[in-house]
Formats: structure tokens, sequence, C-alpha cells
């Protein structure tokens, strides 16, 4: 595509007390905030004018890019967040579930538990790591238990916040599966809370989503006792 490169607007804004906004917890939808054009413009050149700014802000911040373990510094950044950390925002990436005939007839809840994954939190741009348990009662279909794990990756491989993300990975599974009985939970350790701000080491996030079935209280209990049943499985 014809090289182009976009830049922020450098204009003023109103004067806003930074301290009272560092550390609001805001989420404006359950969509992930991008641009009408978010992917007009090719990896490669993303990952140049990427590099080309990150190089910026390190000698902003006084860092010598001359320095051998610092140079190839800004391109590491860059593929790293185009081809790595951030790529779950790029609808190419998203993966493709195939459905198969439930002819087992197997009726009960299917649980996914334990799903590790790292994203990053699109107030300070730092990780949030953690777990996702994720369960569904089939309508007649069912899906490959590997892909539950790649839709979890892939809204976690973007800046986000956790209650979206948590409601992106249930409405994925609702939409694919065609059924409501989807119950998410997902348990997380936020490094813009741990490393900065509060510096609080010890605390950890949850979030749920229960739709359908899952909405009954016995359901969402037994889901919730599962999940909460130490793993005994390679002596753990």
């Amino acid at each position: 595509m014809k090289r182009k490169e976009t830049l922020l607007s450098t204009q003023p804004s109103q004067a806003l007390d930074i301290d009272d906004l560092d550390d609001d917890h805001v989420a404006t939808s359950y969509e992930t905030p991008l641009r009408a054009d978010a992917f007009e413009m090719d990896d490669d050149l993303k990952m140049e004018l990427i590099a080309k700014h990150f190089r910026e802000i390190m000698h902003i911040l006084g860092m010598d890019l001359t320095d051998d373990s610092l140079k190839g510094t800004p391109n590491r950044v860059a593929k790293m967040y185009v081809k790595e950390v951030f790529s779950g925002l790029n609808p190419k990436n998203k993966p493709t579930a195939k459905l198969f005939d439930n002819k087992y007839e197997y009726n009960e809840m299917l649980v996914e538990r334990d799903i590790t994954f790292y994203s990053y939190c699109e107030h300070h741009f730092v990780p949030i790591y953690g777990k996702a348990h994720v369960a569904y009662i089939s309508s007649g279909k069912v899906i490959g238990l590997s892909k539950i794990n790649r839709i979890v990756q892939y809204y976690a491989k973007r800046p986000q916040v956790q209650e979206r993300m948590t409601v992106q990975i249930a409405n994925e599974l609702k939409k694919i599966l065609k059924t409501e009985n989807v119950g998410v939970v997902v348990d997380a350790v936020h490094m813009c809370v741990s490393s900065r701000g509060v510096g609080d080491t010890n605390s950890r996030t949850g979030t749920a989503h229960f739709s359908g079935k899952f909405s009954d209280e016995n359901t969402k209990k037994e889901f919730l006792n599962y999940i909460n049943t130490p793993n005994n499985l390679n002596g753990k």
C-alpha cells in the first residue's frame, strides 16, 4: 500500500487532573475501540512506524540507542506488538471454529478450565495475566477443545479491560455454538495494580458471565464448584 504515516493530534486538550484520572477503570463498550481504518495499513508498515516512535520514546527517556543491548529494542517491540501480544486486534487472526454433531448425546456441561492467558491493560499498556474457565451446554453441536483455548487467546491478545474480555469470549462462544448456555469466569493479576500505582502484589481480579442455563443457581454452583476444586493432575 502507499506509504502513509498517521500522526496523533498534538492540539492541547482541556486541562485535566491526571492524578484524578490515573486509576479510573473505564470501559466504554464490549467491543474493542478501533478506528474504521484500523487495518488499511499493512503489518510491515505498522512495525516500521511503531519502531520509529518507540525509538523516539527511548531517546526521550535518555537511553543510549547505540548500545548493543538497546539498538535492536525498537524493532523487537514493534514486532511483538503487531505479530504477538496485540495480534488479536486483527480479525484475520480470528480462529475458525468447526462444529461437530453431538453424537454422544452428552447433555451436561463441558468445562475447559485453567486456560492460561496473557493480555495488556489498555489504560497503562502493562500485562494482565491469569486463568480463564469456560463452560457450555450443547444445543446439538460441539466444538473442538483447542478452539476454546484459541478463542480465549484471540480476545486476550489486544489492549483489554478484563470485563470486556470476559463478555467477548462468552459472546463469541454463544455465536459459534448457537446456544445461550455459556459460562465464563476469568481470574487475573493486573500489573497496573501490582507494579505501579497502589503497588498491591497480592490482589487478583475476578469477572464472570453466565447466560442461559448457567443463570440457574444450581448450574452456576456446579460450574463454580468444579473450577474451584484443586487440580490434582500431574501432582499439582
